[in-house]
């Protein structure tokens, strides 16, 4: 119950630094979602910028407390940008989150989301289940953006890739896990009506930066804004009657999120 109370007050710590702070988070990002991401991130409390031009995403990058990578409307010369924006990161010491959406559906999104890896030192790693087994190399299914299947335990994929890669590997779903190889985080907060609209995976993404730019331990960060997130989904789905609705009402539920709803609603788990 003690070390339950220890993450829940993480949340809120590291919220009221979010609100407290303003950081500013720098997205190259997916166009299918940018204008959601982008308020996610102001409802949270941060500042977001889009900056995808090779000409000044170094710049951006360096005056940046995060920087959010989306693979979802994926080209090479966006590859090119999310590299160089990757190394100054990495350079300025500021966290670089990679979303690999769709890795495994086509080799362009495979090998790019590979390549990044190679190039840039990721901080998060996240995606659906099939898309992590893609990168894990572990026998799975993506159909456009959809996890399909994955051969093998989730808990295990996710802790042996974050020790392979030194990184800490997120895999979002019905129950969200989270590894940094040596620390598991469960988040079990969350509603169905979160995947019947698009855009809340790039959103949840988004979140994850923004936490990431105020907690150094990027597996706790990451646990702390998916359980944030998914208490938001909660409470949305209690007026929303459909997926428009319910996408402003997350979003504005998290602006309006409190202590005492935290404390009563947050469904984290840590493991060994």
């Amino acid at each position: 119950m003690a070390e339950r109370m220890n993450y829940i007050m993480g949340i809120i710590e590291n919220l009221q630094k979010i609100r407290t702070g303003k950081p500013l988070i720098h997205h190259i990002t997916n166009w299918v979602t940018i204008y959601d991401c982008a308020n996610v991130v102001r409802a949270t409390g941060g500042l977001p910028v889009m900056a995808h031009a090779p000409e000044e995403v170094e710049q951006m990058t360096s005056i940046s407390s995060a920087l959010v990578l989306n693979i979802g409307t994926l080209t090479v010369n966006l590859v090119k940008s999310m590299i160089l924006a990757g190394k100054k990161a990495n350079e300025k010491n500021i966290p670089v989150i990679l979303d690999i959406v769709g890795a495994g559906a086509t080799d362009l999104r495979t090998d790019s989301a590979n390549e990044i890896l190679n190039e840039v030192n990721i901080s998060i790693l996240k995606g659906n289940s099939s898309e992590i087994g893609t990168i894990a190399g572990v026998e799975a299914e993506t159909r456009g953006v959809e996890a399909i299947s994955v051969k093998g335990n989730p808990l295990e994929i996710t802790k042996k890739l974050a020790l392979e890669k030194n990184l800490t590997v997120v895999i979002t779903g019905k129950e969200d896990i989270i590894s940094n190889g040596k620390d598991i985080y469960i988040c079990k907060n969350g509603h169905p009506m979160m995947g019947c609209f698009v855009g809340s995976g790039c959103m949840a993404t988004s979140v994850i930066g923004t936490f990431a730019a105020v907690e150094k331990n990027y597996a706790l960060a990451s646990a702390n804004a998916l359980c944030l997130f998914g208490i938001a989904g909660e409470l949305a789905a209690k007026s929303a009657k459909g997926p428009a609705l319910y996408k402003t009402s997350l979003v504005d539920e998290i602006f309006n999120i409190n202590e005492s709803t935290i404390r009563e609603m947050a469904r984290l788990e840590k493991i060994g």
